[in-house]
Protein backbone atom coordinates (compact mmCIF):
# COMPACT_ATOMS: atom_id res chain seq x y z
CA UNK A 1 0.00 0.00 0.00
CA UNK A 2 1.40 3.22 -0.91
CA UNK A 3 1.61 6.69 0.72
CA UNK A 4 -0.75 8.23 -1.99
CA UNK A 5 -2.85 4.98 -1.87
CA UNK A 6 -3.37 5.86 2.35
CA UNK A 7 -4.14 9.54 1.22
CA UNK A 8 -7.50 8.83 -0.74
CA UNK A 9 -10.22 10.82 0.35
CA UNK A 10 -13.03 7.98 1.33
CA UNK A 11 -15.58 10.54 2.71
CA UNK A 12 -15.70 13.87 1.07
CA UNK A 13 -18.16 15.44 3.86
CA UNK A 14 -16.02 15.17 6.63
CA UNK A 15 -12.66 14.62 4.67
CA UNK A 16 -11.36 11.20 6.10
CA UNK A 17 -8.61 9.44 4.14
CA UNK A 18 -8.40 5.60 3.68
CA UNK A 19 -5.82 5.70 5.95
CA UNK A 20 -7.65 6.99 8.50
CA UNK A 21 -10.37 4.28 7.92
CA UNK A 22 -7.53 1.18 8.00
CA UNK A 23 -6.02 2.59 11.26
CA UNK A 24 -9.16 2.58 13.07
CA UNK A 25 -10.31 -1.18 11.87
CA UNK A 26 -6.54 -2.55 12.34
CA UNK A 27 -7.51 -0.76 16.16
CA UNK A 28 -10.56 -2.57 16.45
CA UNK A 29 -13.36 -0.89 14.72
CA UNK A 30 -15.41 -3.71 12.48
CA UNK A 31 -18.57 -2.58 12.20
CA UNK A 32 -19.78 0.59 9.83
CA UNK A 33 -21.22 2.21 13.56
CA UNK A 34 -17.74 1.90 14.96
CA UNK A 35 -16.07 3.43 12.03
CA UNK A 36 -18.57 5.76 11.60
CA UNK A 37 -18.91 7.14 15.77
CA UNK A 38 -14.58 7.25 15.65
CA UNK A 39 -13.95 9.00 11.95
CA UNK A 40 -17.13 11.03 11.47
CA UNK A 41 -17.03 9.06 7.97
CA UNK A 42 -20.90 8.53 6.89
CA UNK A 43 -21.97 11.35 9.04
CA UNK A 44 -21.74 14.34 6.92
CA UNK A 45 -24.34 16.01 4.90
CA UNK A 46 -24.64 12.43 2.31
CA UNK A 47 -25.56 10.74 5.45
CA UNK A 48 -23.07 7.79 4.02
CA UNK A 49 -24.85 7.83 0.51
CA UNK A 50 -21.25 8.29 -0.94
CA UNK A 51 -18.96 6.26 1.71
CA UNK A 52 -21.09 3.54 3.08
CA UNK A 53 -19.88 0.97 0.55
CA UNK A 54 -16.26 2.32 0.13
CA UNK A 55 -15.84 1.99 4.29
CA UNK A 56 -17.78 -1.11 4.70
CA UNK A 57 -15.69 -2.88 1.67
CA UNK A 58 -12.67 -1.85 3.75
CA UNK A 59 -14.10 -3.45 6.57
CA UNK A 60 -14.92 -6.61 4.48
CA UNK A 61 -11.54 -6.89 3.06
CA UNK A 62 -9.98 -6.87 6.32
CA UNK A 63 -11.97 -9.04 8.19
CA UNK A 64 -12.10 -11.76 4.65
CA UNK A 65 -16.19 -11.64 4.88
CA UNK A 66 -18.93 -10.76 2.39
CA UNK A 67 -19.61 -6.88 2.07
CA UNK A 68 -23.56 -7.81 2.48
CA UNK A 69 -22.71 -9.20 6.42
CA UNK A 70 -21.04 -5.91 6.73
CA UNK A 71 -24.22 -4.08 5.65
CA UNK A 72 -25.96 -3.94 8.06
CA UNK A 73 -26.00 -0.98 9.58
CA UNK A 74 -28.60 0.96 10.04
CA UNK A 75 -30.14 4.37 8.64
CA UNK A 76 -31.55 7.26 10.38
CA UNK A 77 -33.62 9.63 8.98
CA UNK A 78 -32.87 11.64 7.16
CA UNK A 79 -32.56 9.26 4.18
CA UNK A 80 -31.79 11.89 2.17
CA UNK A 81 -30.84 15.94 2.69
CA UNK A 82 -33.95 18.08 3.06
CA UNK A 83 -33.43 21.56 1.80
CA UNK A 84 -34.49 24.66 4.44
CA UNK A 85 -36.87 25.83 1.81
CA UNK A 86 -38.98 22.59 1.95
CA UNK A 87 -39.08 23.18 5.42
CA UNK A 88 -40.18 26.33 5.18
CA UNK A 89 -42.79 26.27 3.30
CA UNK A 90 -44.23 23.44 4.89
CA UNK A 91 -44.22 25.43 8.28
CA UNK A 92 -45.89 28.76 6.16
CA UNK A 93 -48.55 26.05 5.81
CA UNK A 94 -49.13 26.09 1.56
CA UNK A 95 -50.96 23.04 1.95
CA UNK A 96 -48.22 21.06 1.18
CA UNK A 97 -48.56 18.46 4.22
CA UNK A 98 -51.41 17.08 6.06
CA UNK A 99 -53.08 19.50 8.67
CA UNK A 100 -50.71 22.14 8.06
CA UNK A 101 -53.64 24.67 7.62
CA UNK A 102 -55.07 23.08 11.26
CA UNK A 103 -56.41 25.47 13.69
CA UNK A 104 -55.64 23.53 16.48
CA UNK A 105 -54.31 25.10 19.07
CA UNK A 106 -50.43 25.59 19.11
CA UNK A 107 -50.50 25.21 15.08
CA UNK A 108 -49.88 27.59 13.19
CA UNK A 109 -50.17 30.67 15.92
Amino acid sequence: MSKNEEDIIVCRCEDITLGEIRKVIREGATTLDEVKRITRAGMGPCQGRTCRLLVAGEIANYLGKPVSEILQSSYRPPFKPVKMGDLAQIHEGNGDCCDCDSEEEGVNS
